[in-house]
């Protein structure tokens, strides 16, 4: 199968850019400390069954500590990743410092669902 050369040339920017992005973080001299954490909504016929699990879910926070952008690395169980992306989408930082100065970052936080 043979691609437009349109297509070709826009996969290379995205990948291009996917490379800048990451190498837009800074090892920070102050991790992002949380102020505001609302939790994950437990699946309603999950906790019913006690069924426990993780999400690990990569965040990038924004120099204003808001979340930028969420992404699932790994779970035990696929039904508790969208409420823990919902979740941390709503959660607030004091951002990370660098030098002093406030900084993009990129966090992996684990979320625990607890059925006990």
């Amino acid at each position: 199968m043979s691609y437009p050369r349109t297509i070709l040339l826009l996969l290379a920017l995205l990948a291009t850019a996917a490379i800048g992005v990451a190498e837009d973080f800074v090892k920070p001299d102050n991790p992002p400390v949380p102020v505001r954490t609302p939790p994950p909504k437990y699946p309603t016929q999950l906790k019913r069954d006690g069924v426990s699990g993780t999400v690990l879910v990569s965040i990038v926070i924004d120099e204003k500590g808001h979340v930028d952008a969420a992404s699932i690395s790994k779970s035990s169980r696929p039904e508790f990743e969208d409420p823990a992306l919902d979740a941390v989408k709503q959660w607030r930082f004091k951002p990370a410092k660098k030098d002093g100065k406030a900084v993009r970052t990129k966090v992996a936080l684990p979320l625990r669902f607890s059925a006990n």
